[in-house]
C-alpha cells in the first residue's frame, strides 16, 4: 500500500509528490520524472528472551536516485523480526527493505540469556557479553556491548545502544530523523534492554520498543510499525527463575518524493 500527497515547493512553482509505501509493490516513474529523493528503512530486529538485549533498528538509508520515466521499480517493505520466545533465545533479524537498487538491511536481533546480539542494519543489544555485533556501514549503529548480566539496548542509526549497569537494561539507541514525508519523523531506533531489578523496562529509541522487567509477565514491547524500531528485550526474575519474551521489531517503510 502507498499514499501519495502533493506539496508545493518554495515559491509555489511545481507541486511535490510524496509517496509512502507500507507494503511491497512496484512503482512506475511518471513522465518527466528523472530523479527521486528516497528514505528506505528496513524492519527492526526482535528483542532477545531472558534478561535480554533489545533488537537493533532497521537499516536507514536516504539520498537521491536517478530514474527513467516509464520504467518500473521494485519496492519491498521489510517486516520486523520476532522476539525470542523459547529458552534464552536471541531475537530474529528484521527483513530488508528495497527501492530499486537501494537496499536497507534488517536490524539485528537482540541477544538472549548471556548471548551476543545479531549483526544487522543496527546491531542487536547484548546480554552478559562484551562483544559488539557488526552493523551495516552507513545504515546503523552498534548495540550496547554490556558485559554485566543485563541486556544492553539495541543500536539506532544515530547513536549506539546504551550499555547497562548490573541488572538494569540499557536504553535503545536513537534513530534517524527525516522530513521527506513533509513533517519531521524519527525512524530506526533500538529496542530497550530487559531488566532483572526494575519494575519497568528500559526505554526504546524513536520507534524502538521498551525492555521487559523483573516481573516475568512484563515482556519486551514491540517496535512501532512502519518505523523500523527494534523490539524490547525480555526481562528476568531471579526469584523463581522466570523469563519473559522479547518484543517483535517494527516493520519498515519506503518513502519517495519528486
Amino acid at each position: 500500500m502507498f499514499a501519495a500527497k502533493n506539496f508545493f515547493r518554495a515559491g509555489g512553482i511545481k507541486p511535490k509528490t510524496i509517496q509512502s509505501f507500507t507494503s511491497s509493490t512496484t512503482w512506475t516513474a511518471p513522465t518527466g520524472v528523472t530523479s527521486v529523493d528516497y528514505l528506505v528503512v528496513a524492519g527492526g530486529g526482535g528483542g532477545g528472551r531472558t534478561h535480554a538485549g533489545g533488537g537493533g533498528g532497521g537499516g536507514y538509508r536516504t539520498g537521491t536516485l536517478s530514474v527513467t520515466p516509464g520504467n518500473t521499480y521494485t519496492v519491498t517493505v521489510g517486516g520486523g523480526g520476532p522476539g525470542g520466545s523459547s529458552g534464552d533465545s536471541n531475537g530474529t533479524n528484521g527483513s530488508d527493505s528495497v527501492f530499486s537498487s537501494i537496499t536497507s538491511t534488517g536490524g539485528g536481533g537482540g541477544g538472549g540469556g548471556n548471548s551476543t546480539g545479531n549483526n544487522g542494519g543496527s546491531g542487536g543489544g547484548n546480554s552478559g557479553t562484551g562483544n559488539t555485533p557488526s552493523t551495516t556501514p552507513s545504515q546503523g549503529n552498534n548495540g550496547g556491548a554490556t558485559n554485566t548480566a543485563s541486556g544492553g539496548g539495541g543500536g539506532g542509526f544515530v547513536t549506539i545502544g546504551a550499555s547497562s549497569t548490573a541488572n538494569v537494561g540499557g536504553a535503545g539507541g536513537t534513530g534517524g530523523t527525516s522530513t521527506i514525508s513533509g513533517a519531521s519523523a524519527s525512524y530506526a531506533g533500538g529496542g530497550g534492554g530487559g531488566s532483572a531489578s526494575q519494575a519497568t523496562g528500559s526505554s526504546g529509541g524513536s520507534g524502538g520498543g521498551g525492555g521487559g522487567a523483573k516481573d516475568a509477565s512484563v515482556t519486551g514491547t514491540n517496535g512501532t510499525v512502519n518505523t523500523g524500531g527494534g523490539g524490547g528485550g525480555g526481562g528476568y526474575t531471579y526469584s523463581g527463575n522466570q523469563r519473559s519474551d522479547g518484543g517483535t521489531g517494527g516493520s519498515g517503510i519506503v518513502i519517495i518524493s519528486y
